[in-house]
């Protein structure tokens, strides 16, 4: 992958996170108060997590769960991720969006956000992870090498048979740029079963194929 597609990555998220990070994470208004802002989060994780926890928990007991989040922007999800299990590192490429997400999370010392490079998880402790998250972040990466080296390396920090649970642009229609770091490059449902595949998953399942928002239920084999 050429550096410069990470570093323009990088580079166009700290100048939205300077602008407006909180309009940047989630585009429903421009004007987000501290409340309405962190309620946004608690309302994804209670739409997309609590109502899935018998894929995500297994029989384990949240508090004594590790959970991974891809994308974590000024930590929107991470702060109500951290409130529902026992701990949560998380990602960002942007050195700008960490620092706001550190504050943000100032009050939740079982959360750890860390700034990685755009395509990998070398920054994470390699402790097992019981589940991994991510939302509203792929749909973002012009680049499907970098998706599938984030999915290869999601695989090799879960502990087997635990549920990544992720989006990717699904609207194939889109004319996306090779550089376009907003609107990111889409999926088939043909090209989601087979990054699965390569990545050392199993697709259980998926919703949303043709759409913005395309989720993906990859178990690890």
């Amino acid at each position: 992958m050429p550096d410069s597609i990470l570093d323009k990555m990088r580079l166009d998220w700290d100048a939205r996170a300077l602008e407006n990070a909180r309009y940047y994470v989630n585009t429903e208004r421009e004007d987000w108060t501290d409340e309405q802002f962190f309620q946004s989060g608690e309302r994804t994780v209670a739409e997309e997590i609590l109502t899935d926890m018998i894929n995500i928990c297994q029989g384990k007991n949240p508090a004594e769960m590790r959970v991974l989040e891809i994308g974590c922007g000024a930590g929107r999800v991470t702060r109500a991720i951290a409130r529902q299990f026992g701990e949560v590192h998380a990602v960002d490429v942007s050195g700008e969006m960490i620092a706001r997400a550190t504050m943000a999370l100032a009050n939740q010392p079982n959360a750890h956000v860390y700034q990685n490079n755009g395509m990998d998880l070398s920054v994470v402790p390699t402790a097992p992870f019981d589940f991994a998250f991510s939302t509203i972040v792929f749909q973002h990466i012009p680049s499907r090498e970098v998706i599938h080296n984030y999915v290869r390396e999601v695989a090799r920090l879960l502990r087997p048979g635990a549920l990544f649970k992720f989006q990717v642009q699904g609207d194939n229609t889109l004319n996306t740029e090779a550089d376009d770091t907003w609107l990111g490059v889409p999926f088939s449902d043909a090209q989601a079963v087979e990054m699965a595949e390569q990545c050392g998953f199993e697709p259980r399942h998926r919703h949303g194929v043709g759409e913005q928002y395309f989720w993906l239920w990859f178990f690890k084999k």
